[in-house]
């Protein structure tokens, strides 16, 4: 194996306490101290994009972890007590949930398990994309339309655990929805991994029993036999919750640009009629005033005043413009956005309810046809309050329309401008619009100023769109609706399931907050059915932790469990002290019953493997493990340190190929594990691997390294010092730049023989070569300055 090649190093301004690689692109994910998530690129360490904290989501990130795709990064906060979803092309929230529980640990996994069932399901086109219309994108937010439908992603399955204090451990599929919610685990977890045939979930815990006794790390493996037995009918309904609560992220994006379509400049004229009230010394009502002004054209000193002076011509018509163009735009959103994502809400919830009907696949996933029925009750009340506020917007419009254009003749008048003749026209229709525009909405209404600190409520709009509790200022009037009557006055039908609740007393946002909280209801159900399917197979407790601080952490990235589809092996991987000397304990599971060895657990151990040149006192001296990762399903990557060190010694990046360690399998000793011990006490019964590694290794330089993180796919590492500052990246599978430097030395000298034996054409084509080998090294050396934006094309 070829040495690694350095290719970026950076010191950081802040502590690093996260690292986690892209697992499809050159990018790596950083979350540091200040509560900062940052992306980087390969190259030279360049940083792509950073997300400083924010007090809506969080600022102390404990955990990161990306979609197996590589297009969505998860990053869990534990002083809110939320999970964020973030788009690796820009720093923006996608998606956000709260857990019950401080997040600790994340891992997010794909399906790997294949069937005829599951293959065909995934080849088929979706329906919904050929039954419902495309939904449109969200103005000015195009780009977050479009970001929106990104949380979709594959429709193979993957999942995202969750693992933090108390024995909380949650999955949710797609890393959108919770479909299981695992309890009986105790401790605070410190390192999960669910296999990919969702047969097993791997845990290792922290449990402390008081705050004064020492910590005892323990090793739990779950058995999730339901969701690997029920594969397929989880993946549909797993896709199923993942379109509704991507649909329910749709439908709140639309309301917030109804809210920003929504202008506040009427609201002043609620403020200056309430101040004309206190004002005023005449005993008539606002009402009564605009009246006279309506039918004999004259106004009060007082009301003159108000329109002339504080209203004025001009102000009220850009009043009048900015209301038709906020009401419009208002109107778009509702027909084009929110009733379409409605309608699509309507359609997935349909069809989950037939899933759930089908009770030989779904009910024992904890599917409920009630429930979801319930839901889909929501929705219709939520249209339902949708077309009743594009009635109230279509009737302001008219009356507004109507109310402005004779508000402005008749101050025209008054300032004794030229009226157009067209202008100066006015139906009785217009007329009796504009009475009925004064009687519904310039009535004093003492009651409300106590609650607005206003007695009027001329803008109708604007109730329906705040996120409030209260009622609607101003409830839509029902009286001698036909349909309402003919509903009274029928007991049976009133009570029909088939007709969806009305709510005329609250807000949009309140009755779309209801729907979220019913539909999240509904489907809480198959999170508790599953989660209390999972139960313990095996228990394994390791060690106790040691409460000195200058003692070396025992334990570090737990677990990886890794799922050989030919051998059906699992491996886990941690490190324990042992005598000072700090192992890598590698434990094998073998699911095939027919295997001579069901358990295998070696601890290794690193001798000496440096060259005189380089160390020449180091003869008996072993090197004790402080980080190790799984680089692939044959290597492991760790980080050294000689065991006694000293002031100069340096430390060491090493590849661990798990050939060397399981040589010689057919007489491997199992070890017989004593379930009233811990495994420190057991240690001595361990078989040990003493490794001597040739060329797999990389002297870190002027470097106190303590952890790395890696990439296999990628072909990558990288090692973090102990500081939490100091940074380098190293390609893995490539020369180093020292050896590739002596191939190019041996290539000149070869061009030097060629040349000294006469051959031009050859000349000729060796500098050619040399030219374009020089023009694409040019092109491809990476800039100096990491601040710059750059783009994320893989």
């Amino acid at each position: 194996m070829p040495a690694f090649r350095q290719v970026g190093e950076k010191q950081l301004p802040q502590e690093v306490v996260f690292m986690a690689w892209s697992p499809k692109r050159d990018l790596i994910a950083l979350a540091n101290r200040a509560g900062e998530v940052l992306l980087h690129r390969l190259a030279n360490f360049q940083r792509v994009w950073s997300l400083p904290p924010n007090e809506n989501t969080g600022k102390e990130v404990t955990a990161l972890a990306w979609r197996p795709d590589g297009k969505i990064l998860a990053f869990g906060l534990t002083d809110t007590k939320r999970i964020i979803l973030c788009d690796v092309e820009k720093p923006e929230s996608l998606h956000s949930f709260s857990v019950d529980s401080s997040i600790t640990y994340m891992h997010w996994m794909e399906v790997t398990e294949e069937s005829s069932v599951l293959t065909s399901f995934y080849n088929a086109e979706d329906e919904s994309n050929l039954l419902l219309p495309k939904l449109p994108a969200l103005p000015k937010n195009e780009e977050k339309s479009d970001e929106i439908m990104k949380l979709l992603g594959d429709v193979r399955l993957n999942a995202l655990v969750v693992g933090g204090s108390s024995g909380f451990i949650e999955i949710y599929a797609y890393g959108m929805f919770k479909i299981a919610m695992v309890t009986g685990v105790p401790g605070s977890c410190c390192g999960l991994c669910l296999s990919g045939d969702l047969k097993s979930l791997s845990v290792i815990t922290e449990i402390q029993d008081s705050p004064d006794s020492e910590a005892e790390m323990t090793y739990f493996q779950l058995d999730t036999s339901l969701l690997s037995s029920y594969l397929p009918e989880v993946t549909r309904m797993a896709r199923k919750f993942t379109h509704i609560s991507t649909l329910l992220q749709y439908i709140k994006l639309s309301l917030t640009c109804m809210c920003e379509a929504w202008e506040e400049i009427l609201m002043q004229m609620d403020s200056r009629l309430t101040k004309f009230v206190q004002e005023k010394n005449t005993t008539t009502s606002v009402q009564d005033e605009f009246m006279q002004l309506l039918l004999w054209g004259k106004a009060s000193l007082e009301l003159q005043a108000l329109l002339m002076n504080q209203l004025t011509v001009k102000g009220l018509k850009k009043l009048g413009q900015s209301i038709e163009s906020s009401y419009s735009s208002i109107q778009k959103l509702v027909i084009s956005h929110l009733q379409s994502g409605s309608e699509a809400l309507l359609y997935h919830l349909s069809e989950l309810k037939g899933m759930a009907l089908w009770k030989q696949k779904y009910e024992c996933l904890g599917l409920d046809a009630s429930g979801i029925e319930d839901a889909i009750t929501a929705v219709g009340s939520f249209i339902l309050k949708a077309n009743e506020l594009l009635q109230v917007i279509d009737s302001s419009m008219k009356n507004f329309k109507a109310f402005f254009r004779w508000l402005y003749v008749a101050m025209l008048r008054m300032s004794e401008d030229h009226v157009l003749p067209e202008l100066n026209k006015m139906t009785q229709k217009d007329i009796t619009f504009v009475a009925d525009f004064l009687t519904e909405h310039f009535n004093e209404a003492p009651e409300l100023y106590n609650r607005k600190g206003k007695y009027f409520n001329v803008e109708r709009v604007g109730q329906y769109l705040k996120d409030e509790d209260d009622d609607l200022v101003s409830p839509p009037n029902t009286e001698g609706n036909q349909w309402f009557n003919f509903l009274k006055n029928s007991t049976h039908l009133k009570e029909s399931p088939l007709l969806f609740p009305y709510y005329p007393e609250k807000s949009l946002h309140f009755v779309k907050r209801q729907m979220e909280e019913i539909i999240d209801q509904c489907l809480q159900k198959p999170a508790d059915v599953i989660g209390k399917s999972v139960h313990q197979a095996v228990c394994m407790s390791l060690y106790k932790t040691s409460q000195s601080e200058d003692s070396t952490p025992q334990l570090f990235k737990l677990p990886f469990l890794w799922n050989d589809k030919t051998s059906n092996i699992h491996y886990v991987l941690f490190t324990m002290l042992e005598s000072s000397v700090s192992k890598v304990y590698i434990l094998r599971r073998y699911t095939d019953t027919s295997r001579s060895v069901s358990n295998g657990l070696i601890a290794v151990e690193f001798g000496n493997f440096l060259n005189n040149n380089i160390n020449e006192s180091s003869d008996s001296r072993c090197y004790s493990c402080l980080d190790a990762h799984f680089y692939d399903d044959e290597t492991v990557t760790v980080v050294l340190k000689e065991s006694v060190e000293q002031e100069g010694k340096e430390r060491i990046l090493a590849q661990l190929p798990l050939s060397s360690v399981y040589t010689d399998e057919d007489q491997e000793r199992e070890f017989i594990w004593d379930s009233t011990k811990r495994l420190d006490e057991q240690s001595a019964e361990i078989s040990t691997r003493t490794v001597f590694l040739e060329n797999q290794w990389r002297v870190l330089e002027n470097m106190k390294a303590q952890y790395v993180a890696v990439n296999g796919i990628r072909k990558v590492s990288c090692v973090l010092s102990s500081n939490l500052r100091h940074v380098r990246v190293f390609e893995m599978d490539v020369e180093d730049d020292g050896e590739a430097e002596e191939e190019e030395e041996e290539e000149e000298e070869e061009e030097t023989t060629q040349i000294a034996a006469g051959e031009p054409e050859e000349l000729n084509q060796s500098t050619d070569n040399q030219d374009s080998v020089c023009g694409a090294s040019a092109e491809e050396l990476p800039g100096e300055t990491e601040e710059q934006e750059l783009s994320l094309d893989p």
